[in-house]
Formats: C-alpha cells, sequence, structure tokens
C-alpha cells in the first residue's frame, strides 16, 4: 500500500496535511537518509521521516528605523516580516541564513532603497562550494533572470543586467572549498549563479548543479549601510 508522503507524514507527527506539507516544501524532511522533496510523492506506507529542527531566528540589532535579524535557513524572508510586522529592505533566498534587514521607518526605507540601487551598500557572504579555488576571483558576468509561476531562474547570458561578485578563498578540505563573496550588485540568485558559471556551484544548491545536502551552505556574514553594519556568525548546520 502506497500513500502521500504528505498524508504519511501527518499521521506519523499527528499534525494537519497543510502543516505536513509545508515541512516538504521547506525542505526539512528526510526519510532513509535522503531529503523528500515531493509533498505529493507516492510512498510505501510504512515509510518512517525525520524532522530537522529549525533554528530560532534573534534579533542582532533594533532602534526606531531599522531591524537587523539573524535568520535560519529553512524560513522564508516573507514569513519573517509578516512574523514582525515590518517591511523587507532586501530579501535571502529560503535556505540561506544570515543577516536580513527589516525597515520601521518609511524615510529611512526610501533612503536605503536609493543606497541599495547605487551600490553603496556592503554585502559578504560565506558558501562552501564544489572544487578548489586557491585565488581571489573577480566574476564580472551579466545575469539574465526568468520568472515562471512564482519561481525565479536565473542564467549568464549577454541579455541580462551586469553583476559583479568578488571571491576570496578561505579554505580547502578535499575536493570542495570555502569561500568569502562580496557582491557589488544585487542580481536574483547573483552567488549561485557566478560560482555555478565558474565550475563551483555551492555545495546543497541543487537547483544550480550542487551536490546534494541537507540545506544551501551559503550564509550572509555581514552587511553594511547607512552608518549601520551588521555581522552574523555561521550557524552550527553551515557544515559538510
Amino acid at each position: 500500500m502506497r500513500e502521500k508522503a504528505y498524508k504519511l507524514l501527518a499521521i506519523q507527527e499527528n499534525i494537519t496535511n497543510r502543516s505536513a506539507k509545508d515541512l516538504i516544501d521547506r525542505g526539512l524532511v528526510y526519510s532513509g537518509g535522503k531529503k523528500v522533496v515531493m509533498a505529493r510523492a507516492e510512498m510505501p506506507a510504512r515509510t518512517r521521516f525525520r524532522v530537522e529542527e529549525i533554528t530560532k531566528m534573534h534579533v542582532i540589532f533594533e532602534d526606531d528605523k531599522i531591524v537587523a535579524i539573524d535568520k535560519p535557513a529553512f524560513v522564508t524572508s516573507e514569513q519573517i516580516a509578516k512574523k514582525r510586522g515590518e517591511k523587507l529592505l532586501h530579501r535571502l533566498d529560503k535556505e540561506t541564513s544570515g543577516v536580513l534587514l527589516l525597515v520601521k521607518d518609511e524615510d529611512f526605507r526610501k533612503i536605503a532603497i536609493e543606497a541599495f540601487k547605487k551600490q553603496d551598500v556592503l554585502k559578504e557572504y560565506i558558501a562552501w562550494v564544489s572544487g578548489s579555488i586557491v585565488e581571489p576571483l573577480k566574476i564580472d558576468k551579466p545575469i539574465l533572470t526568468i520568472r515562471k509561476q512564482n519561481q525565479a531562474y536565473s542564467k549568464i547570458s549577454t541579455d541580462g543586467r551586469a553583476a559583479l561578485s568578488e571571491v576570496e578563498p578561505l579554505m580547502i578540505e578535499g575536493k570542495l572549498s570555502k569561500v568569502k563573496v562580496k557582491i557589488l550588485t544585487g542580481r536574483t540568485h547573483q552567488i549561485r549563479v557566478h560560482l555555478k558559471s565558474e565550475g563551483s556551484p555551492i555545495i546543497g544548491d541543487q537547483f544550480y548543479g550542487g551536490k546534494p545536502h541537507k540545506r544551501v551552505l551559503l550564509h550572509a556574514s555581514k552587511i553594511a549601510l547607512l552608518g549601520y553594519s551588521f555581522e552574523s556568525k555561521e550557524p552550527k548546520d553551515f557544515k559538510l
């Protein structure tokens, strides 16, 4: 006998079907050591699941203008904004952890948006990637983003917008490298696409050719703008 994965998970965890589907969609459910990627996949009725716990988000800094959140993986930027009741200044992908900024003051928001447009914002990330990166890289390749049914896909294209990333090697472990990436533009999936284009996709980023892992190993470690500077340490789940 077989049944849809989310229905089996709902029975196992004693939760609603909707909650079970959400857990699978967020990438938190495993079976037999492998991530369950399709909530509606037919699975044996005796299948047992393991559900990963989400690290709790916490506030790095808050005043009357801005809020810096230490975002955990598997939580969307929109979910955090809704919970806080404040507007997002930028976004991080669902499985990307690190510094996420929200704003309280509308005048400050407009000024901050201009700072982003003028590239007056420092954004640094840490990533684990495939391959050995031993020398600094400057990746200057235009990115074209295609959006279909609420999903975005980006690629290197002469029809795209200018995109510039600076990559600095931090560590090599076997055939994998830990790098720091500073992005000087803010294109959709910029770091993921740029690293893929160099033959070094991010570990866990199967959407862009990365090796399977429990999460995408990309962490927003630092952001600075308009006299503010915030940092986030690598979380416990940011490991190979």
